[in-house]
């Protein structure tokens, strides 16, 4: 084989090669998902597959390399010196494996004719265009903080002080976000409400979260939006929003949890814990959820609220589990002191 040629081949081999164990390893030990890690690990192997047929002799390849007389070692531009996170590292990673794959895959075509079929480098490329993708989604999830207490704002439960003055409460109660629940708003109505609840949170660094709504998070300047096993996906929102919006899903089992984590949910909502008059349900999950999703490696370290029917006197029970943080809605929207009552599921939790 001609040695240019062959330089080309080897350098490109390792470049993908190299690319792809980053990817790997992120999955494998920072995502700790045994699947896409397994998936990164098949398209390795039949990388190496796709190098043997169009050069099939290990031995040459090596007597081919030539990294002293290499001119491209030198080169570098100050974006390659730098990473700014996980998610950096993933996407610098899944480009240098992609685009290596590309020239292998037009090399292979020109080698084809004269040895060998055209190598699967092709099919490789847009595997790892997916794979990339979902690393580098999911690390650029988990981004919230873990939220020891949300209050989650329904003008319809403030009985005595008005919703406002609820949530100014709540944050003089220790609450670190707020939600705002409204199903029966019409948009504009939600809007207007959710800008006034983003003005009373923001001065004091309280996270705001809209439920359901991604379009009126972006316009009123939240920090996310909550949604439900029925609402947009996270892909959906990133579509829409891109890292601009923190995204909460609800999760009644381990499955939904572990999809949320793939999908690269900041937070995962954990419930439903105990009955509850805001929100009944048919069927309770139960605490168990929350021991399900703390001992399983690919949610153990996603913050999480659980939820559902959680008050002073029930939330021991979920911190016995290890429970990190918990949402409420009538303990704090109903009380007629509700910095009181936040500060006492705060204690009960013990965090």
């Amino acid at each position: 084989m001609e040695r240019g040629l062959g330089r080309l081949i080897d350098a490109n081999a390792n470049r993908a090669s190299e690319g792809l164990r980053v990817l790997e390893d992120l999955a494998r030990f920072e995502l700790n998902d045994q699947d896409l890690a397994a998936e990164l690990k098949a398209i390795r192997h039949d990388l190496a597959e796709g190098v043997r047929s169009v050069l099939p002799d290990r031995v040459q390849r090596l007597a081919l390399r030539d990294t002293p007389g290499d001119v491209g070692t030198a080169l570098s531009t100050p974006g390659e010196k730098a990473r700014e996170n996980l998610a950096s590292i993933a996407s610098a990673g899944g480009g240098r494996a992609c685009e290596a794959l590309r020239v292998l895959e037009e090399v292979s075509k020109m080698v084809a004719s004269k040895m060998a079929p055209p190598g699967p480098f092709e099919a490789l490329r847009y595997r790892v265009y997916e794979a990339s993708r979902r690393v580098e989604v999911a690390l650029s999830g988990r981004r919230a903080r873990q939220w020891r207490l949300c209050v989650l704002i329904s003008r319809s439960l403030c009985k005595h002080p008005a919703w406002q003055e609820v949530a100014r409460g709540a944050i003089e109660g220790g609450a670190e976000c707020l939600q705002l629940r409204e199903k029966n708003l019409e948009s504009r109505d939600l809007l207007e409400a959710a800008r006034e609840l983003v003005e009373i949170a923001r001065p004091a660094g309280v996270a705001v979260i809209i439920n359901d709504r991604a379009d009126v998070a972006l316009a009123c300047g939240a920090d996310g939006v909550h949604l439900g096993q029925t609402d947009l996906s996270v892909r959906d929102v990133r579509a829409i929003g891109g890292a601009s919006l923190l995204v909460g899903v609800s999760c009644s089992t381990l499955a939904h949890a572990q999809q949320a984590a793939r999908d690269g949910a900041d937070y995962l909502g954990l419930g439903p814990m105990f009955p509850s008059a805001t929100k009944p349900k048919d069927t309770l999950t139960g605490p168990s959820l929350v021991r399900d999703v703390l001992a399983d490696p690919l949610t153990a370290d996603s913050p999480h609220l659980a939820i559902s029917g959680i008050d002073a006197g029930n939330v021991g029970e979920l911190a016995r589990l290890g429970c990190r943080g918990v949402a409420v809605s009538s303990a704090v929207c109903a009380s007629k002191d509700p910095a009181g009552a936040c500060r006492e599921i705060l204690d009960s939790l013990g965090l």
